[in-house]
This record gives structure tokens, C-alpha cells and sequence, in this order.
């Protein structure tokens, strides 16, 4: 909750500062710059890049900073680590009480220890000693070396002079103290606000799994055939899907019969998850390499299908008279009319589905995928390897970003009248 506190902070105070500050610095001789009208002309909207650089970094530090990276200048609180003590009180049957001091050494998992060496002290109840892992907890059993026991009826009664019952938490220096139900002490070290590596690893370790990857592999491929393979069957998938979807939403756009025929089967289909069709795709088609294009295309099919079907729709009718009146044919018209106003709406849906078969092709992998980023993310999963996980992700994140970058570009090369006619 605080990291999403720091983040909106950040967005609001970098958002003041570039529209009032550096933006009065800049002078803008472009195209969008010389509309006099831009709100609510999506052609006018073009991404802030000082918001886009800042945004990057923000992430990256509040990354850094809730995982200890030693690659930013700030962090977070971290966890306790060192050494501690506490005292309880343990009530004999007989009422009478006594003291005892617990040292307690929190160390960074991973790291060998050694329990601090301690005096008994005097009395029934005896001094004791623990070690336990950063982020962890550790139950004391206070009575072994006691002289009144649990068993005998004794009871702990107060800590670091704090009543307490069983059940109940008290907070001491270094983190929280809780009474079991059977009468032993948990004690708990302050995690502090950063995050454990098991589940956010700081970018340092995510960046040095990509260099060992990169050059060792992992489950007997590399890096760069994971990579490949996610790539080649989100393609292949994604450009059936294209190639099916577009004529049959341009037929569906133009025919009366296509678009009945059609439209139930496409609506049906639409709403459904990709993912709900593994166990049918594994049935036809086995858990070869054909069944995993197979679900990709699923996914891009209904989104091509209906984006071109819009596109045809969005047509204006002032165009389509206006050919017809100086003599076009219908071929004339579907080649300089219909597909060239509905490029736009195909774009805008192959941006939609080119990212929906990214985020199917991880669930496309765990049918039976020898290699892929997917099947890379879930085998590491199933160990808690949270670095090749995260790794994985931001991968596809990036291809996915530089594909989209992609048709941004051919997009703006093929439709250059986007929003201007």
C-alpha cells in the first residue's frame, strides 16, 4: 500500500513539474503543434517522453529501494538483522514468579550462524538463546532448560514486563513476541518495508540470471531458443488468426448472410478465455507443437475478426455515395474506400491481439513445452526461482513493447490519414 502511496506522489509531483516547469522551456514546431484544436483529437495525443523516462525510473527505484538493490541511492527500512533480547516472565503453580532473558541473533538467510553462548542465570526460570533468519520466525521453547516447566504447570505471564496471555503479542525492540496456544514463545524479527528475495528479488539478481542464462541455459536450451520459440509461435498464431479474422470481418461487414451466419459463432467464441480452451485444444490436437499454435490462433481469430468487421462499420456513408456517384465498381470501392478507412480500427485490434497471444503463449507453453519463456517462468516457479520468473517476464515485456513499437510504426506509414480525414 505504501509503494502504491510513493507511486502516485511521484506521478503527481513529476506531472507538475513537466507541465509547468520544463515544458514552458521547450518549443514545439511539429505537426500536433500547430492544431488549434487537440482535446479530444486522438491525432493530437502524442506520449509525453519526460513522462515516459520518468515513469521507467520510478519503477526501477521504488524496485531498488524495497529490495535493497545496491544499485540506488535510497532505500527502504530493511530487516532486522543482529543481535536482540527479551525478558519473560514465567509463574510457577505456586504463584511465585521469575525472570529469564532470551538472546536472540537474526541473521540474513543463507548465512552460516552460530547461537550467542549465554549464562544461565539464577532461579526456576533460566536464560535461553535462538537464532533465527531474517524475515522468518523462530519458536522458543523456554522451559527445557527451566526447573518449573510448561508440564508442571507453569505459565508465561508478562513480557519485557508486559502482560500478556496465551494468544497474545507483544512488541519488543526488535520485533513481536507471541504466546502459542500450548505456552511457548514465537518471536518474530521487524521485516521491516523491504521485500524478501524469494519474493522480489532486487534487479541486480534478476540482471545477473539473464548473463547466466544467456550463456548457460536453462533446461537444456538457451536463452535466446526460448526467446525464439515463444516469438515463432506467437507470430504463426497471431498471422492465421490476421489471415482468417480480417476477410471473414470484412464479409461479415458487407453481406447480410455473413454477418448472420457469423455473428452468433463470433460472439460466442469472443467472451471466452483462451485459456478455457487447452484441455479441447489438447484433444484435437495433442500436445505437439501444432496444439499451442492452435490456441494462439483461437486467441487472435475473434479479436482480427471483429476489429475489421468495426472498421468496415465505421465507413462513412458520405464516402460510399460519393464513389458510387462518380462511377466505382465495387471492387473500386472495397480497395479505395472500405479498406482504407478500416485500417485503422485492423491496426488498433492487431495491437489487441498481438498482446493477448503474448499472454496466452505462457499458458500456450504448459502444454507439454520443452522451451519457450513460458515453459521458462513456470518450471522456475515450481522451485521459487523468483529471478529467472521476474526475468522471464520483463523478456516477454520487452518484446512485446518492441513489437507494438513495431506496428506503431507500420501503422503510421500504412494509414497516415488516421485521424486527419
Amino acid at each position: 500500500m505504501i509503494i502504491l502511496v510513493i507511486y502516485i506522489v511521484i506521478f503527481a509531483a513529476a506531472f507538475f513539474l513537466v507541465r509547468f516547469g520544463v515544458r514552458k522551456f521547450r518549443q514545439m514546431n511539429d505537426f500536433t503543434s500547430l492544431k488549434t484544436v487537440t482535446f479530444g483529437d486522438e491525432s493530437a495525443v502524442r506520449p509525453d517522453r519526460w513522462a515516459s523516462v520518468i515513469s521507467v525510473v520510478t519503477i526501477f527505484l521504488l524496485w531498488g529501494a524495497f529490495t535493497g538493490s545496491s544499485w540506488v541511492p535510497i532505500h527502504a527500512p530493511g530487516p532486522f538483522v543482529g543481535d536482540a533480547e527479551f525478558t519473560y516472565t514465567l509463574e510457577a503453580p505456586n504463584g511465585d514468579r521469575d525472570d529469564a532473558t532470551v538472546f536472540v541473533r537474526v541473521f540474513e538467510v543463507g548465512e552460516e550462524i552460530v547461537k550467542p553462548e549465554i549464562e544461565p542465570g539464577d532461579g526456576f526460570a533460566r536464560n535461553d538463546a535462538s537464532a533465527v533468519g531474517a524475515w522468518r520466525s523462530d519458536l522458543i521453547l523456554m522451559d527445557k532448560n527451566d526447573e518449573t516447566t510448561r508440564d508442571d504447570g507453569a505459565k508465561v505471564v508478562a513480557i519485557d514486563g508486559q502482560p500478556v496471555s496465551v494468544g497474545g503479542t507483544v512488541p519488543v525492540s526488535a520485533g513481536k513476541v507471541t504466546v502459542t496456544a500450548k505456552g511457548a514463545l514465537n518471536f518474530t524479527p521487524s521485516g521491516g518495508m523491504q521485500m524478501e528475495p524469494i519474493w522480489l528479488p532486487p534487479p541486480e539478481s534478476v540482471v545477473k540470471r539473464v548473463g547466466e542464462i544467456a550463456s548457460e541455459g536453462y533446461q537444456n536450451f538457451t536463452l535466446w531458443e526460448h526467446l525464439y520459440w515463444s516469438l515463432f509461435r506467437v507470430i504463426v498464431g497471431f498471422a492465421l488468426g490476421a489471415a482468417v479474422g480480417i476477410p471473414l470481418g470484412y464479409a461479415m461487414g458487407l453481406s447480410d448472410w455473413f454477418r448472420g451466419w457469423f455473428d452468433p459463432i463470433v460472439e460466442f467464441m469472443r467472451p471466452v478465455p483462451p485459456l478455457a480452451l487447452i484441455p479441447l485444444v489438447i484433444i484435437w490436437a495433442g500436445i505437439g507443437e501444432s496444439g499451442k499454435i492452435i490456441l494462439l490462433f483461437l486467441a487472435a481469430l475473434w479479436i482480427m475478426t471483429i476489429s475489421a468487421r468495426a472498421g468496415v462499420s465505421g465507413v462513412a456513408i458520405s464516402k460510399v455515395h460519393a464513389a458510387y456517384s462518380l462511377g466505382a465498381s465495387k471492387w473500386q470501392l472495397m480497395r479505395h474506400v472500405i479498406v482504407p478507412n478500416s485500417l485503422p480500427e485492423i491496426f488498433t485490434g492487431a495491437r489487441v491481439a498481438m498482446g493477448v497471444c503474448w499472454g496466452t503463449v505462457v499458458a500456450a507453453e504448459l502444454v507439454a513445452a520443452e522451451k519457450g519463456a513460458g515453459m521458462m517462468i513456470m518450471v522456475a516457479s515450481r522451485f521459487q526461482l523468483t529471478d529467472i520468473v521476474i526475468m522471464g517476464i520483463i523478456l516477454i515485456g520487452i518484446i512485446g513493447y518492441g513489437i507494438d513499437i513495431l506496428m506503431r510504426k507500420a501503422e503510421s506509414w500504412l494509414v497516415p490519414w488516421k485521424g486527419r480525414v
